[in-house]
């Protein structure tokens, strides 16, 4: 379900890959609550065996490591790959130097940093690529993107090889966070797109070669809406078990600087097409049964009139989220909700200092209507009759306050008596 890592841990610009060892692993910027700046001086990698249950590898790489950093260095997106044994993680800096360094271990610690040569200083979100030949690809740079083949030593470019302007903002929309795969006889680069008016898209442009020319094929995800200050996205698409996944980011806490993991389930054209797809509260799992509580943080889009509802902490207990300052006319998207089982009534649990109403709305039919009263901080569970319906749908939570605001903690629908 998403946001797929507890609750603790805000890791975005996530490239995932699958090592040796089967273990499918994500390395990411790491964000800190509260901080009003973008990542931090230190990376941690996670790993999954199943995309459900994830193993903090903690702290693989830090500020401390580089002796170039200056003591108010952040580390910026970072990506990895396996060759000969060995694992090499190449990040960036605030102030766009660039560097790789080494480990034995897909989770570090990451040891020995060197300067990338010809890349380093000239931009961020480094990107790398081994193609089935093994002949390594490096990709950097944020509004134009650069390209180049790298030597076989994983730690050089090969300087007459450098492209400039691969991709640009004018003909693709490019912003930054370049990621390559290969699917069947084509690459396909993921990167950060603006053609929406903001950085909030992942689009996808389509190559014979590593080093094009690419064609630019379409967003793939839009994080658009989860959080009144969403700003941009950031991730990489790679299969595992069979199925294709593009991993992404979104905001919380009513930050641009606290973003989440998050993962869907892709479907490649022959021609390396991806068609878009929306965020999900379910995620790469199965929709979610009408007859479990459903974790109200789980909402995978807010907005609304008059209000600025966001999903963080409640009180100071980071593993417990909720919607919070739902106010005026707003709503709340759930995808998707499985009602294969009868219901008979739907329950929320919420603290509000106003009075209105709630809706649920299961796609466009009106399934059951709660009257909210106020309860003074207190959170309280209220139930009403629900329509029965089957299938499976998405859930749409509309509140109409008259004054006050309230806080969403669950909820759910019950079955037969």
């Amino acid at each position: 379900m998403n946001p797929v890592l507890p609750r603790a841990h805000f890791v975005p610009d996530g490239e995932a890959h699958v090592m040796p060892d089967g273990r499918l692993y994500v390395y990411g910027s790491y964000d800190l609550s509260g901080n009003m700046s973008y990542c931090s001086d230190v990376l941690h990698v996670f790993s999954t065996d199943n995309l459900k249950d994830w193993v903090d590898h903690g702290v693989s790489f830090s500020i401390k490591d580089i002796p170039w950093a200056g003591d108010d260095s952040i580390l910026y997106a970072p990506d990895c790959i396996h060759k000969d044994g060995k694992y090499y993680l190449y990040f960036c800096l605030s102030d766009n130097t660039e560097g790789v360094a080494v480990s034995d271990s897909p989770y570090g610690p990451f040891k020995d940093p060197e300067i990338i040569e010809h890349a380093s200083g000239d931009g961020i979100d480094p990107a790398i690529f081994l193609d089935d030949d093994q002949t390594p690809y490096y990709f950097w740079g944020q509004f134009s993107l650069r390209a180049a083949e790298m030597n076989r030593d994983m730690k050089t470019l090969k300087a007459e090889t450098i492209i400039g302007n691969l991709l640009d903002e004018k003909r693709h929309g490019f912003h930054e966070g370049a990621s390559v795969r290969k699917y069947k006889d084509n690459h396909i680069l993921l990167y950060t797109c603006i053609l929406r008016g903001k950085a909030t898209c992942l689009a996808h442009a389509t190559s014979k070669h590593p080093l094009g020319p690419y064609t630019y094929r379409g967003i793939v995800i839009d994080n658009i809406g989860v959080d009144p200050s969403t700003w941009n996205n950031h991730g990489s698409i790679e299969r595992f078990n069979g199925d294709w996944y593009v991993f992404y980011h979104r905001s919380s806490q009513n930050s641009v600087f606290n973003r989440r993991l998050c993962i869907e389930r892709i479907d490649i054209a022959d021609d390396g097409f991806i068609k878009e797809v929306v965020p999900t509260t379910q995620g790469t799992e199965s929709p979610i049964p009408a007859l479990t509580v459903i974790d109200a943080s789980s909402a995978c889009r807010l907005g609304g009139w008059g209000t600025n509802a966001y999903i963080a902490p409640d009180s100071d207990r980071m593993q417990e989220e909720v919607i919070q300052n739902a106010s005026g006319n707003g709503w709340a998207i759930f995808r998707y909700i499985d009602f294969s089982e009868e219901i008979h009534s739907f329950s929320l649990e919420y603290a509000s200092s106003g009075s209105g109403t709630v809706e649920i709305w299961a796609d466009d039919l009106k399934i059951s209507e709660l009257t909210l009263t106020e309860t003074n901080g207190i959170y309280m569970i209220s139930s009403e009759s629900a329509y029965n319906i089957s299938g499976v749908h998405t859930l749409y939570l509309q509140w109409r306050l008259q004054n006050g605001i309230m806080k969403i903690k669950g909820l759910r629908f019950n079955g037969s008596l």
